[in-house]
């Protein structure tokens, strides 16, 4: 009789974020120096960009996307990337802010009842003084433009009340766009 053994990851969610990130040095590496891959990705041309900003937004894909993203920013027109890519990103931001904005409102509203969200605001309110206003905006936009979960940095955004989807699209598409260009432009000299 056979026994059957199963394999338990202790944190399979960051044991998937380390496989993305493994599958990203391979994309890097190989669709650089393989020929056939390097070609498949270089076939893929502005519609692959596009498709690498899209999953540039999502945690899970982000280190693969800025992989894709580095190998065609080098066959293709670099400006076009950034912008490209930007578009692509700020797809994949609009669908999570929509969500988030019309579909949580009501445990976004409930949430800001509770005591320990009410004590860290008035902590942080104490912290940063005239600042406050703008810190938690900034660390969002932060998160928006790095390849990091960008999901929370919408999330954030999404709660600010006054904030228009149109103004989120502008901010998003700029961010995604600069944070881009910089991962770009440091991804030239290795």
């Amino acid at each position: 009789m056979m026994k059957k053994t199963h394999l338990r990851i202790k944190y399979p969610k960051l044991f998937l974020l380390l496989v993305t990130i493994v599958v990203a040095v391979i994309i890097f590496y190989e669709g650089r120096n393989y020929g056939p891959f390097h070609n498949f990705l270089v076939s893929l041309g502005y519609g692959g960009i596009f498709l690498g900003g899209v999953f540039y937004a999502y945690g899970f894909t982000a280190a693969p996307a800025t992989a894709v993203l580095l190998v065609l920013a080098q066959e293709q027109n670099f400006i076009f990337v950034v912008l490209i890519g930007g578009l692509g990103a700020l797809l994949s931001d609009w669908l999570i802010f929509s969500f988030i904005r019309y579909s949580f409102t009501n445990e976004i509203n409930k949430l800001k009842k509770e005591k320990f969200v009410k004590m860290m605001a008035k902590n942080s309110e104490s912290l940063f003084s005239s600042y406050h206003k703008y810190i938690f905006p900034t660390f969002a936009g932060f998160l928006v433009a790095s390849p990091l979960p960008t999901e929370i940095g919408v999330t954030m955004m999404a709660s600010i009340k006054n904030l228009s989807v149109k103004k989120f699209m502008i901010i998003a598409y700029l961010l995604h766009s600069f944070g881009i260009l910089i991962i770009l432009l440091v991804g030239k000299n290795i």
